[in-house]
C-alpha cells in the first residue's frame, strides 16, 4: 500500500464498492491519481499501462469463481483526472468485475473523474460488472464523473452491467457501448438519481453483429427537485437477432426528463423493442401506505427505494 486509507476512504469504499476493507484476491485501489494498493492473483494479472495513466487487468481462460475490485477514491478538491483501463478476459472464464468512483468534495474547487474502461470479452466467457458513483462532501465545489465502457463481446460470450449513480454526483455523461458477435449477449441494467441541480445523460449503443445475439437495456430513474436526465438508449441489429429498450422513469418537483430510445434494423429478422415511460407517482399508493402510518414523506421514499431496488 502506498497510501493509508482513512476512515473517509472506507467510508467511500463501502459505499461504490461494498467493502468495508482492502478486498481479498486480485484488486487495485486508487487514491487522488495514485495507487492506494494492488495485488494480482493466480488467475488475474493488474499492470500499469505504457504511456497513459491506467491499468491491464488480464484474466486467464478457464478462471471462475474470482473477482476484480478497481474502485476510484477522490477526496483532494480542485482534482481532475482522466484514467484508461483495459480488460483482457479469456476464453470460457467466469467472474465479477466490481468498479467505481468515490468523490469526497469539501471545498469550492470542482473535483472531476473521467475514465474510459474497455472490455475484451473472450469466447464463452461470462462477465458481471458492477460500476457504482457516489458523491459526498459539505463544500460548494462540484462532483464531476464522466465515465465510458466500451465493450467487445466474442462468439457465445456474455455481459452483465449494473451500472448505478448513488446521490451527490453534480454532473455525468455516461457513454457506454458495446458489439456483440455471434451468440453473444449482454444486458444492461443502469439505475440513475439526481436530485438538486444536477444534470445527468446517458448514452448506450449496443450493435448486434453477429447471428443470434442479443442485447437488453433496462434503465430505471429518479429526478427530483430541478434536476434533469437526458437518455439516449439505442440498438442496431446487423443479423438475425433480438434487442430490447426498456425505460422507466420517476418525475417529481420541478425536474426535467427526457428519454429517446432508437431501435435500428439492417437485417430482416432483426427483432427489436423498445419502450419508454415518465411519470409521477401515483397519488393512490402514497394514501395507501399513509393510511398503514407512513407520512408522505416517509411513504414517497418507499415508493421511490422499491422503484430503484
Amino acid at each position: 500500500m502506498s497510501q493509508t486509507l482513512s476512515e473517509k476512504d472506507l467510508k467511500l469504499l463501502m459505499e461504490i464498492a461494498q467493502l468495508e476493507t482492502v478486498p481479498q484476491g486480485a484488486y487495485n485501489i486508487r487514491k487522488n491519481g495514485e495507487a492506494a494498493g494492488r495485488a494480482s492473483s493466480e488467475n488475474i494479472v493488474i499492470s500499469p499501462k505504457e504511456g497513459k495513466p491506467g491499468i491491464d487487468i488480464t484474466i486467464a481462460p478457464g478462471t471462475k469463481n474470482e473477482s476484480v475490485h478497481i474502485p476510484v477514491i477522490i477526496t483532494e478538491s480542485g482534482y481532475t483526472e482522466m484514467v484508461y483501463n483495459e480488460f483482457f478476459v479469456g476464453e470460457g472464464a467466469d467472474v465479477l468485475i466490481v468498479a467505481g468512483c468515490g468523490i469526497h468534495n469539501s471545498s469550492c474547487d470542482t473535483a472531476q473523474h473521467d475514465g474510459i474502461h474497455t472490455f475484451h470479452v473472450g469466447k464463452h466467457a461470462r462477465v458481471k460488472y458492477v460500476e457504482r458513483h457516489y458523491g459526498d462532501g459539505e463544500g460548494t465545489g462540484e462532483k464531476v464523473m464522466n465515465p465510458e465502457t466500451v465493450i467487445y463481446l466474442d462468439e457465445g460470450a456474455y455481459m452483465e452491467l449494473e451500472t448505478t449513480q448513488i446521490k451527490g454526483v453534480d454532473s455525468t455523461n455516461r457513454k457506454t457501448t458495446v458489439v456483440c458477435q455471434a451468440g453473444a449477449e449482454v444486458v444492461i441494467n443502469e439505475k440513475l438519481f439526481t436530485h438538486g441541480v444536477q444534470h445527468a445523460d446517458s448514452t448506450m449503443d449496443i450493435v448486434l453483429e453477429g447471428v443470434d445475439a442479443s442485447g437488453r437495456i433496462v434503465s430505471r430513474s429518479v429526478a427530483r427537485d430541478q434536476s434533469v436526465q437526458i437518455f439516449y438508449p439505442s440498438i442496431t441489429g446487423k443479423a438475425c437477432c433480438f434487442g430490447h429498450v426498456q425505460c422507466d422513469s420517476i418525475i417529481m418537483d420541478a425536474a426535467k426528463i427526457r428519454s429517446i430510445p432508437t431501435v435500428a434494423a439492417e437485417h430482416p429478422e432483426a427483432t427489436l423493442i423498445h419502450e419508454a415511460a415518465i411519470g409521477k407517482i401515483a397519488g393512490e399508493q402514497i394514501q395507501k401506505l399513509m393510511t398503514l402510518g407512513l407520512t408522505q414523506e416517509e411513504a414517497e421514499e418507499t415508493i421511490l427505494s422499491g422503484f430503484m431496488s
